[in-house]
């Protein structure tokens, strides 16, 4: 694990240096959080995409919500949602699931402004997502088009930190157990209306918080503690 979070810098250093001007390179060349700073100090941001399936090289992005947190609070001040502009025909399925209209999507705002502002956002801080491989997958997809490379992205998973403590306690994963609204479900959380980008964002920062909550920790645990695991 140690070895895989030093490449995960040697890898945003060497991408820097072959990064175009702009967005990307101003985001490579922040510093990633340290691996041994305590959760309580690491700025993380929450975030989902909508997308009209899970496949990144042929599913687009219908729309991202995302919200920073710091010392273990929610900042709602900062909790951001945008419809990403498209001219592909969105299946009667995609609408009603995730309440998109046509017309939204039509005048929605472009893919390269979006991405530019969610690289802005992450900068210097952790991603926090809920299987947040959907959400590395399609931003790295779109930085593939927009820049011709894609970047790395620390991470931090709560359905992998869900996993692992059912793994750790011996226990049996039930189906749909580790579903976002299912686990907010065990801790007591509220229910929200699902596939809305920046409700599950919230939604997942609200898990993430009530997971550490439960952790019994004597004192903050490092950041290396959750990254996400390659």
């Amino acid at each position: 694990m140690l070895s895989w979070l030093f490449n995960l810098d040697q890898k945003r250093k060497k991408l820097l240096e072959q990064a175009p001007e702009g967005p990307m390179k101003n985001f490579l060349g922040t510093e990633f959080p340290h691996r041994k700073l305590p959760i309580h100090d690491v700025p993380l941001l929450a975030m989902d995409f909508e997308t009209t399936g899970l496949d990144a090289n042929k599913d687009h992005l219908l729309s991202v919500g995302h919200v920073e947190l710091l010392h273990e609070k929610l900042l709602l001040g900062s909790a951001r949602h945008q419809i990403i502009r498209s001219n592909r025909e969105m299946a009667d399925e995609n609408i009603s699931i995730h309440h998109i209209t046509h017309d939204q999507v039509a005048d929605g705002m472009g893919l390269e402004k979006v991405v530019e502002s969610i690289l802005e956002a992450l900068s210097g801080k952790v991603l926090l997502a809920h299987h947040a491989k959907v959400e590395i997958g399609f931003l790295q997809q779109a930085c593939r088009r927009l820049y011709g490379m894609a970047p790395v992205l620390p991470a931090i998973d709560t359905m992998q930190i869900a996993r692992k403590r059912l793994e750790r306690l011996q226990q049996p994963i039930q189906a749909n157990e580790l579903r976002l609204f299912n686990l907010r479900s065990k801790y007591g959380l509220p229910p929200y209306r699902a596939h809305n980008a920046l409700m599950d964002a919230i939604a997942t920062g609200e898990l993430f918080l009530a997971q550490l909550a439960h952790g019994s920790y004597s004192k903050s645990p490092p950041l290396k503690n959750f990254l996400l695991s390659p």
